[in-house]
């Protein structure tokens, strides 16, 4: 039982620190939106719904094709 009520205050005070660092300021935990991407995987099946920057680098990528084919 004082694992868990030691782990249960430990969670509670990094809990609160995030929330303390979100309201002074600081921007919250989110989502990296390149996901393997990031690292140099790409997914070969492609995205059903791809993020905003993932759809900027495509339309670049092919308007950088349509130029090249002129």
């Amino acid at each position: 039982m004082t694992i868990f009520i030691l782990t249960f205050i430990i969670v509670a005070i990094l809990v609160a620190g995030m929330a303390i660092g979100v309201l002074a300021g600081r921007n919250p935990i989110g989502g990296s939106c390149g996901g393997l991407g990031r690292v140099g995987l790409e997914c070969e099946a492609g995205c059903d719904k791809p993020c905003p920057k993932r759809l900027a680098r495509l339309a670049a990528q092919q308007e950088a094709e349509t130029n090249t084919n002129r």
